[in-house]
C-alpha cells in the first residue's frame, strides 16, 4: 500500500491510520452550536426558495392534470353513451 500524505509509515503495514475522522462538533462542548457562514446560510435560503417554488409548481400541474383528467372522463362518458344508443 502506497503512503500518501493522510497516513504514515504504521498505515503500510496494516495497522490503523494515524489520522482519523472526527464529526465537526467533536471539539465543542455539548449543547454548543456554531454559527453557519453567512454565505451557507445564503446559500441554504436559496435552497428553500427553490424548493419551495418547485413543490408549487408541481401543485399547479397536479390541479391542470385533475383538471384535464376529469374533462376526459366525462368526454369519455359522452362518448360511451352516443355509441351505446347506436348499437340499440
Amino acid at each position: 500500500m502506497a503512503v500518501t500524505g493522510d497516513e504514515t509509515e504504521s498505515a503500510a503495514t496494516g495497522d490503523m491510520p494515524a489520522y482519523q475522522l472526527r464529526s465537526p462538533t467533536s471539539g465543542l462542548p455539548q449543547g454548543l452550536v456554531m454559527a453557519a457562514s453567512p454565505g451557507s446560510m445564503e446559500a441554504a435560503r436559496e435552497c428553500r426558495r427553490k424548493k419551495k417554488e418547485y413543490v408549487k409548481c408541481l401543485e399547479n400541474r397536479v390541479g391542470v392534470l385533475e383538471n384535464q383528467n376529469k374533462t376526459l372522463i366525462e368526454e369519455l362518458r359522452a362518448l360511451k353513451d352516443i355509441y351505446c344508443h347506436k348499437n340499440e
